[in-house]
């Protein structure tokens, strides 16, 4: 390939990326789903493409699709093992944010929920939603009637129309930080009671077991979610041992939602991203196992975190 040519692939890598991070839920594997595209980009007769970034996003969205439906993958995600991996406000990955609907696509809520999607479901959801493609536009990408991607997008909308009605809309950041840091102030304190009032009444929390448990940790009601939080908080000699010293506590964002950020030395080994309406907390999403959390422990260290809300822990 002539500089051209590259120059031409590296102008669009960002969107790439973005768009099989939405689909894949993973940086890592975003990662790779882009350098293959660039692969085919490569080996492909150039000269006889005539809109190169259409045809470079249907190949990566081809690529990721094809991922989505590989056994292994398949295996993985029903397994019931699988959280999105989290990444720092302002990773460049998290990609376009001008809109409620592309901030939306790449918080942890709705990177969940769409593994309830057939993958083109979730193609037409990303490519209209996130990126704003026509129907006509997708069509061209999945090779699919300009009907059937309407119908993909209907369908998916509808699916994830409950759990958007559930959440009750998100609050300001500042808002929000009240709230967590009050949550976190009740969790590390013992006050059981303190913090079933800061829970939703349909509250719902997710943990990856820092990546120890076969199958996610779930919990519902307000009384359960607050007894699981307040045992997981629960400063203990066995936990920093485990965690490889004293922790350190920040609240920070996580893909566009408040979280606390737990921090040995400068390295990140967990996140608790939550979803927060209207003074009360709806969601938690828990994640410590360490192969989901090699992109936002990377950003962390070029991150400025400000003063932690608790300092040893």
């Amino acid at each position: 390939m002539d500089r051209a040519e590259v120059d031409t692939f590296e102008a669009g890598r960002g969107r790439l990326a973005s768009l099989a991070y939405r689909l894949l839920g993973s940086a890592a594997d975003a990662e790779d789903a882009v350098q293959d595209t660039f692969l085919r980009w490569q080996a492909a007769d150039r000269e006889r493409i005539g809109v190169p970034e259409a045809w470079l996003t249907k190949v990566l969205t081809h690529l990721c699709l094809d991922r989505l439906r590989s056994a292994q993958a398949r295996h993985e995600r029903t397994a019931g093992a699988w959280l999105p991996e989290p990444l720092l406000d302002g990773d460049p990955m998290l990609g376009p944010a001008d809109t409620f609907e592309q901030r939306e696509s790449v918080s942890l809520a709705v990177l969940t929920l769409v593994e309830r999607l057939s993958p083109n479901e979730r193609a037409v959801y990303v490519l209209r939603e996130a990126f704003a493609y026509s129907h006509a536009e997708i069509a061209a990408i999945l090779d699919i009637t300009e009907a059937a991607s309407q119908q993909h997008a209907h369908r998916a909308r509808a699916r994830l129309a409950d759990e958007r009605r559930r959440s009750g809309g998100t609050a300001d950041p500042a808002a929000a930080r009240r709230v967590v840091e009050e949550f976190l102030a009740a969790a590390t304190s013992g006050r059981t009671d303190r913090l079933v009032a800061l829970l939703t009444d349909d509250v719902t929390a997710v943990s990856d077991g820092a990546g120890l448990a076969k199958r996610l940790l779930r919990y519902r009601t307000p009384e359960r979610v607050a007894s699981f939080v307040r045992a997981g908080f629960k400063p203990t000699p066995a936990k920093r041992r485990l965690a490889g010293g004293p922790t350190t506590m920040y609240v920070a964002r996580v893909n566009g939602s408040p979280a606390v950020v737990a921090v040995v030395g400068e390295r990140v080994v967990g996140a608790v991203a939550f979803d927060v309406g209207d003074g009360k907390v709806s969601a938690l999403y828990g994640i410590a196992a360490a192969q989901r959390l090699t992109r936002l422990d990377e950003a962390w260290r070029r991150h400025d975190p400000g003063v932690p809300v608790i300092d040893a822990w």
